[in-house]
């Protein structure tokens, strides 16, 4: 029954008409009328990868963006990460055998900066610098964001309260040739990055493009996204664009330091 809530929301959400709402339904073995699975769906009976594989064919690629970054959060929710500090949670991670990433990465990247800042940053996957460094945001991206930080006062090297941040990915190992994280790996490492937050305890939490928006959030679309206060892993929120981004479309730095000003605003009004 844990997961008729957005189960309900989702099918009236979603579907575009009725029978594409009962075809839905029928294929997550849910009662629309009273509003919960049967015993025997495959939604519950699944594991997350099965039921991720079960409900994403079944959309377009819009819905199936949205509907599988809710199932990410949902499952993340339902099965949470014990780790009781950060050094468990990165020991727990280095232990973590299901996700065949770790085999081609050189590092467990797991985080840089701060633990107790009260600025997270959140990203989305090491790519071939930080697999070599072992540590987020390296390479150009990393000194963008390094610019992007100063101008509001932060430093990841500075250990001092008023100029911290603490920086970490979602993935914490490199996707072969930096592609997007699958539905699979959102599944198996949500949890983990959902616990990375809540340990590392920051007063406000910047997801850095797609991949944390989704995994943070459960919602879809950076761009429409970008600037706006949600509430990311249970703490206030401003997303915004991922600098490796920003090196690929420079038109959009406007925007980006709209969004620093944003964040600068919320830092002094969560103090």
């Amino acid at each position: 029954e844990t997961w008729a809530p957005w189960a309900a929301g989702l099918l009236r959400g979603l579907g575009r008409d009725a029978a594409h709402v009962a075809r839905l339904a029928d294929a997550l073995g849910y009662d629309i009328a009273a509003e919960r699975f049967r015993r025997d769906s495959p939604a519950i009976a699944g594991t997350l990868g099965e039921q991720v594989a079960i409900l994403l064919p079944l959309l377009p690629d819009w819905e199936a963006e949205a509907l599988g970054a809710h199932i990410r959060r949902t499952s993340a929710e339902v099965e949470p990460v014990p780790a009781a500090d950060l050094p468990a949670l990165r020991e727990a991670l280095g232990a973590y055998g299901h996700c065949d990433l770790r085999r081609g990465a050189r590092s467990l990247v797991f985080a840089d900066g701060t633990p107790g800042a009260p600025l997270m940053i959140v990203g989305e996957a090491p790519g071939r610098e930080e697999d070599s460094e072992g540590r987020p945001f390296a390479g150009p991206a990393g000194r963008l964001l390094d610019r992007m930080l100063a101008a509001i006062g932060r430093d990841r090297a500075d250990p001092d309260p008023a100029r911290s941040v603490y920086i970490a990915d979602v993935l914490p190992w490199r996707p072969p040739g930096n592609r997007a994280p699958d539905a699979d790996e959102m599944a198996m490492l949500t949890p983990f990055v959902l616990r990375h937050v809540a340990l590392a305890a920051p007063r406000v939490v910047v997801p850095m493009g797609n991949t944390p928006l989704a995994a943070l959030t459960g919602r879809s679309g950076i761009a429409r996204a970008r600037g706006t206060r949600v509430e990311a892993a249970g703490r206030p929120a401003i997303p915004t664009f991922h600098p490796a981004y920003l090196l690929r479309s420079p038109e959009r730095k406007r925007e980006a330091w709209a969004d620093l000003q944003a964040i600068r605003d919320l830092l002094a009004e969560e103090a």
